[in-house]
């Protein structure tokens, strides 16, 4: 027989899921978005190339900056990440489209993901001055745009690490090329009503 309050717990992490990704308005309450709870155990962290390995994938709506549920757990992972590595004092967030419609429309699309996450991880307490969002469109495929498969690897946010203890890394731009969201990130993001 199952401990009721570990489904209780396990209730309220989903709730605070669900809360924190703006898909159930608390409507007058005056209410801020639930804040994830830690992982029991501290997670292990790979980088390859200057990025964040992620467990899973950041997923949105189609054609939509609007995070997906499921984008939750990876971006807590983000979360623990920063938590743990105080010496990154500037993650850029990487948002990346298949090349499916037009140029403008996609690279629009792009830095709208990238702000979209960076006001997530805002929200769940990661101090804003330690994000850059920026957008790429679809001018660095990672797979062949001729497929469903190889365009779905090409929608994609990458957590690059662009500045160690003040200082960017590898003498590149923090910005990586990219464009710039104008979103203030730490400017507090209230989710619009449902």
């Amino acid at each position: 027989m199952s401990d009721p309050r570990a489904s209780f717990t396990a209730v309220l992490r989903r709730w605070a899921l669900v809360t924190s990704l703006g898909l159930v308005s608390l409507g007058g309450l005056g209410a801020s978005p639930a804040v994830v709870a830690e992982p029991a155990t501290r997670p292990t962290f790979k980088i390859e190339s200057g990025q964040l390995v992620l467990p899973g994938p950041v997923v949105f709506e189609t054609a939509s900056d609007r995070l997906h549920p499921q984008s939750a757990e990876t971006l807590a992972y983000v979360k623990a990440f920063l938590d743990d590595k105080p010496a990154i004092t500037l993650l850029r967030i990487e948002g990346h489209t298949d090349a499916n419609g037009a140029p403008e429309t996609n690279q629009a699309l792009s830095v709208k993901r990238a702000a979209a996450v960076g006001r997530w991880l805002v929200g769940q307490g990661v101090d804003c001055k330690r994000l850059i969002a920026v957008g790429f469109g679809g001018t660095k495929p990672v797979a062949d745009n001729a497929t469903e498969q190889g365009r779905a690897q090409n929608r994609r946010i990458v957590f690059a690490m662009a500045a160690l203890r003040d200082r960017p890394i590898g003498g590149m731009p923090v910005d990586g090329g990219g464009a710039v969201s104008s979103a203030n990130l730490c400017v507090r993001y209230i989710p619009p009503p449902t």
